[in-house]
């Protein structure tokens, strides 16, 4: 059964919308920890265009699970892990004109800088885990950077039209998970994961952590996030049902 980190990015753009104090993503992670999250994951950009260091400095003396903090491979990023140390670093491709990250990191056609990087963040005590495509060069190119973990980029798989795309893009999935783990990666998921689509996600053998967002943020506008995160937490808890 797959563990649960809730990416509290949305909640620092409704903030950042208005420029104000409100609502505080530090607040957001308290009601996700509170809701059963396991891990909480923040995405600070190099534009920081939601998540600020002060996020992450606040963030990293207050959160009582897993701290999760998603980056690009720069040396700036880099640096900034190295400075607050969390517990996790998730390098990821990153543009300046996406809504949200779109794709995998392409670790195979960077992977001497991808490497460096590793090296660097494990030298802090951080884990390191990529944002990939589950493709057998991104995994193999993964695996030999260094890195513990893998997050497979479900978008593909969330944006299936119909059935029988939807299956095959699962099957992708657990084929990667697969191979990742015969290479002694760990498994992580995460993108346009939601409550209608998580259960089989989480059913993929060896899957050990699912990174979800938005559409835990989107429910909580209904229920408030620490139900919301329950609800999440109690899907992923029976993902064969």
């Amino acid at each position: 059964m797959p563990h649960l980190g809730v990416n509290i990015d949305h909640v620092a753009t409704l903030r950042q919308a208005r420029g104000g104090a409100e609502p505080d993503p530090v607040w957001a992670a308290v009601e996700a920890e509170l809701g059963g999250a396991v891990g909480i994951t923040l995405h600070v950009r190099e534009d920081r265009r939601h998540m600020q260091d002060r996020d992450l400095d606040l963030l990293r003396r207050t959160v009582q699970v897993k701290l999760n903090l998603e980056m690009a491979v720069t040396d700036e990023m880099v640096g900034l892990a190295c400075r607050v140390r969390p517990d996790q670093a998730t390098l990821v491709p990153e543009g300046r004109q996406e809504l949200t990250t779109e794709g995998g990191l392409d670790v195979a056609g960077q992977e001497q800088a991808v490497t460096e990087a590793v090296r660097r963040l494990q030298e802090a005590g951080i884990v390191v885990s990529h944002f990939i495509d589950p493709s057998p060069e991104q995994i193999e190119a993964a695996a030999r950077s260094g890195a513990e973990a893998v997050e497979f980029h479900t978008g593909e798989y969330a944006n299936a039209a119909g059935p029988e795309a939807r299956n095959r893009e699962l099957a992708r999935l657990a084929e990667g998970a697969e191979r990742a783990r015969s290479l002694g990666l760990t498994i992580h998921a995460g993108h346009g994961l939601n409550y209608t689509n998580v259960q089989p996600v989480a059913a993929i053998a060896g899957m050990e952590e699912l990174n979800i967002g938005h559409s835990i943020v989107s429910r909580a506008v209904f229920v408030g996030l620490r139900e919301a995160v329950r609800e999440m937490v109690r899907l992923i808890e029976r993902p064969d049902t």
